[in-house]
C-alpha cells in the first residue's frame, strides 16, 4: 500500500486544526453579515446528526443517489473503469461511504486493480472508514485522507501517478454559490490531467415545497445540526453561544435554486470566544449554508466552464437528482 502518512504529530494537527477554526469563525462572526463555514458542521455529534438528516422521510437527495448507484452500479462502474488502466478512486466528503460502497464492491468483485481514496475534513470519518471497510470488503485497497480536499488531491498526485477517478457526491457541489461551486470545478480540474475523471452528484431543481421540507424537517434534526456548529464552538473553543437564544430559518428561492439555513438570533445579546465579543442584535442572522439546486444545462455548462467534458448522465426514476461523469478535457 502506498504510504499517506502525514509529517505531523497528531498533536501538531489538533493545535493548527482547533486555531483554523477559531481565525475561521472570529473572521465570519466578525463580518457582515455574519456567517459560519459549513464544513464546520461535521464533529463526531455533527456526522451522527447528519446520518439522522438523511434518514428523515423529507430529505430525498440520500435516496435518490442511492438508487442510482444499487440500479445502476455495472453503468456506472463501466463508466468509470474507462480504458481498464489501472486508478486511484479518490472521493471528496467520504461520509460514511454507504453510496460509494455499492460501487467498491463492485468494482472488487470485476477485480479492478484500484485503490480507494478516501478524503474527509472529519478524522472521525476517516477512522471509521479504515476500520470498518477492510471488513466489509475484503481485499479493498485503502488510504484514508483527513483534510482539506485540494490540500489532498496535490498529496495524491504526488504519491502515485495513475489515473484519477473523483467521487463528488450528495450534491456537496451545492453547498456552495455557483460562482464559488464554478471555482470549486475550474480549481478540482487544475489537480487533474488527461484522461482524468469525476463523478459528480448533483440535486436538480424540482418542487419548491420539496426542496424546502427537506431542509426543515419536521422532526426538527436539521435544526439540531445548524445549532450544533454553536455547540461545537463552545466546547472547542471555549465559547459561550446560549444555543437556546438561537433558532434555525431555511428558504428556497425557485428562480435562483437556492436554498438557505439561517440562525436567528432571538435576543440582543453577547458571545465570547477566542478572546474576543460578538454583539447580536434580537433578529439578526448567521448565514449558515446553501444548498444549490441546477438544471442539467446549468450543470453541462459548469463543466464545460472549468475544462471538463459531460460524457454521461445518470438519473434517479423521478429525474430528481443527477450523477454526472465529467471527462478532462
Amino acid at each position: 500500500m502506498k504510504n499517506f502518512e502525514s509529517t505531523l504529530t497528531p498533536q501538531m494537527q489538533d493545535n493548527n486544526t482547533n486555531q483554523q477554526f477559531c481565525a475561521d469563525v472570529m473572521a465570519g462572526l466578525a463580518a457582515t453579515p455574519k456567517y459560519l463555514e459549513a464544513k464546520y458542521f461535521y464533529d463526531a455529534a455533527g456526522d451522527e446528526l447528519f446520518q439522522e438528516i438523511m434518514n428523515a422521510p423529507e430529505y430525498y437527495p440520500t435516496n435518490c443517489e442511492l438508487e442510482i448507484f444499487t440500479q445502476q452500479t455495472a453503468a456506472l462502474a463501466q463508466a468509470i473503469i474507462a480504458d481498464g488502466s489501472p486508478f486511484d478512486l479518490i472521493e471528496l466528503g467520504a461520509g460514511d461511504a454507504m453510496k460509494s460502497t455499492h460501487l467498491l464492491r463492485h468494482l472488487l468483485d470485476k477485480q479492478t486493480d484500484f485503490t480507494y481514496v478516501p478524503i474527509d475534513i472529519s478524522g472521525h470519518v476517516i477512522n471509521y472508514l479504515n476500520e470498518t471497510l477492510p471488513q466489509t470488503l475484503p481485499g479493498l485497497q485503502l488510504e484514508g485522507l483527513t483534510g482539506e480536499y485540494f490540500d489532498m488531491l496535490k498529496r495524491a498526485a504526488q504519491i502515485s501517478t495513475r489515473r484519477k477517478v473523483v467521487l463528488f457526491l450528495g450534491s456537496n457541489i451545492g453547498n456552495m454559490p455557483v460562482s464559488d461551486a464554478q471555482g470549486f470545478c475550474t480549481e478540482m480540474r487544475k489537480h487533474l490531467s488527461e484522461g482524468d475523471s469525476v463523478l459528480i452528484g448533483i440535486d436538480l431543481k424540482k418542487n419548491p415545497k420539496t426542496i424546502l421540507a427537506a431542509y426543515n424537517d419536521a422532526g426538527g434534526v436539521t435544526s439540531q445540526f445548524n445549532l450544533n456548529l454553536l455547540t461545537r464552538i463552545n466546547h472547542e473553543l471555549q465559547g459561550n453561544f446560549n444555543v437556546s437564544q438561537f433558532e434555525h430559518y431555511p428558504m428556497y428561492d425557485p428562480e435562483t435554486g437556492a436554498c438557505k439555513s439561517y440562525l436567528i438570533s432571538l435576543a440582543d445579546q453577547q458571545v465570547q470566544l477566542c478572546d474576543e465579543t460578538f454583539v447580536f442584535k434580537k433578529d439578526e442572522y448567521i448565514y449558515m449554508e446553501i444548498s444549490q439546486k441546477y438544471t442539467v444545462t446549468q450543470t453541462n455548462e459548469m463543466a464545460a466552464s472549468a475544462g471538463f467534458k459531460p460524457v454521461n448522465h445518470f438519473f434517479d426514476s423521478k429525474g430528481w437528482f443527477l450523477d454526472a461523469i465529467w471527462m478532462v478535457v
